[in-house]
């Protein structure tokens, strides 16, 4: 086998991706009303502001911007979470960023499998946000064993796609025809199965302990539980989902409204209730899907994220129980004191940017400036926010609750134990700020360079 003959890992994902949101479409079929919904939103804001789609084209945003999903997924053993891990490497996906849950009350830590470089981001910038429950913040033994039981019977991953994943590993890539079986094998993982593999005895004591506990262990895989396109505007199609027959969540998750997108902000449709069969032949319901709809903006430096993150616990405080436009209000005001301008975050260090020449900048040589700042001013250099690729533990955590019904649990709170989900991994997760901070500097060296050469 020729390395030529390969198909790459991000024609790979792109496939999958495709084939996913087609899968999750039949399944869900309010998931491409979504779809529409978020397609004319984009289109309107587009027309109207010439500017930006000028600076999402310069970005190279434009053309990722209909293909953009990510999706959501949630094991139950270790061995569950290592394998995804290699079947997520075949499509060029990695594990970056540490997300404890239980500081929000949700029994799970969670990792995003999605491409790193930025031409893999271009193609493709598929991410699965991943989550392992933890059965050890159970509280009662006996339901903690009950569960391991259940799940050690279990295998999620089917023998071809096994197969391909070590084919993958052995020859270093796969070829087309292979990645076409792979990209079926693999969404067999993935599909929504009405037969749970408890009685309904079992299901309500997992589902009065927390109902995510439930979702987890009580069926034959780990079921996409949602897929989620990306806005320009979530604001505007959180207002029109009851129009399209959608129920918004009451939030906005993340940050408020802003000139500037910041981070990430999320909103969903809330979960259907869909009909089940447990063993012994009865009959129940179980609620778990839903749509999910993001906003990104720019990627924050520890800086920006630590006063996002005091603002943020400001604003919670604040906003309990206030519907969406009392909520977005309070959020503005509470958000004032974080900058609402490119130039501004950027000089302040809260933001990561990429840097590269203008047309001025092209035809200049040996500008005689290091400084960033000068060639800026000097119209050489031009900086463009980084867009955050990532999560965040507590939108998470809220997008969870709404459509779970699950209330925050004390109980579990302040659990984090990064070192025990890497062990279940087998790998270390790549720490997310570091990425931007290499492409940020990796920009910037690229532009000396040019100025010297």
């Amino acid at each position: 086998m020729t390395q030529s003959n390969l198909l790459s890992t991000n024609d790979v994902r792109d496939r999958f991706s495709k084939a996913m949101s087609a899968m999750y479409q039949a399944e869900v079929p309010q998931y491409g009303t979504l779809l529409e919904l978020v397609e004319h939103v984009n289109q309107e804001m587009l027309s109207q502001q010439p500017e930006l789609h000028r600076r999402l084209e310069a970005q190279g945003e434009l053309a990722r911007l209909s293909v953009e999903r990510h999706g959501a997924i949630r094991v139950g053993t270790a061995a569950e979470l290592s394998m995804l891990r290699r079947l997520f490497a075949v499509m060029g996906m990695y594990p970056v960023g540490y997300y404890d849950l239980s500081e929000a009350g949700v029994p799970v830590h969670s990792t995003a499998f999605r491409p790193i470089d930025d031409d893999a981001l271009a193609v493709n910038p598929f991410r699965v946000f991943t989550s392992l429950l933890r059965l050890e913040l159970i509280e009662s033994e006996a339901l903690r064993q009950r569960s391991a039981e259940i799940l050690a019977k279990r295998d999620i991953f089917t023998p071809g796609a096994r197969k391909l994943i070590e084919r993958h590993e052995t020859q270093g890539g796969l070829t087309s025809e292979e990645a076409d079986q792979f990209v079926k094998e693999a969404l067999e993982t993935f599909r929504w199965h009405q037969d749970a593999t408890v009685d309904l005895e079992t299901y309500h004591a997992l589902h009065d302990e927390h109902r995510l506990i439930a979702d987890v262990v009580c069926f034959r895989g780990p079921h996409i539980n949602h897929l989620t396109p990306r806005t320009l505007d979530i604001d505007e199609v959180q207002r029109r989902m009851p129009e399209m027959g959608m129920n918004p969540k009451a939030v906005i998750e993340g940050p408020p409204r802003r000139e500037c997108p910041i981070l990430l902000r999320q909103t969903s449709f809330k979960a259907l209730e869909e009909s089940i069969r447990f063993a012994g032949d009865a009959q129940g319901t179980h609620t778990a899907r839903f749509g999910e709809i993001e906003q990104r903006g720019v990627a924050l430096t520890p800086k920006g994220r630590a006063l996002y993150d005091q603002l943020l616990n400001e604003g919670r405080k604040q906003t309990a129980g206030l519907d969406n436009d009392a909520h977005q209000t309070v959020m503005k005001n509470v958000f004032a004191k974080f900058p609402d301008n490119d130039e501004a975050m950027r000089r302040e260090a809260l933001a990561y940017f990429h840097y590269h020449l203008t047309e001025k900048g092209q035809a200049a040589k040996d500008a005689g400036s290091a400084d960033i700042d000068a060639l800026i001013a000097r119209g050489l250099v031009e900086a463009q926010p980084i867009t955050y690729e990532d999560f965040l533990p507590v939108s998470a955590a809220g997008i969870f609750q709404s459509n779970l019904g699950g209330a925050e649990s004390a109980a579990y709170a302040g659990n984090a134990n990064r070192n025990a989900f890497e062990e279940a991994l087998g790998a270390q997760v790549t720490d997310e700020l570091s990425l931007y901070a290499e492409r940020e500097n990796a920009s910037k060296a690229k532009v000396f360079a040019s100025l010297k050469g």
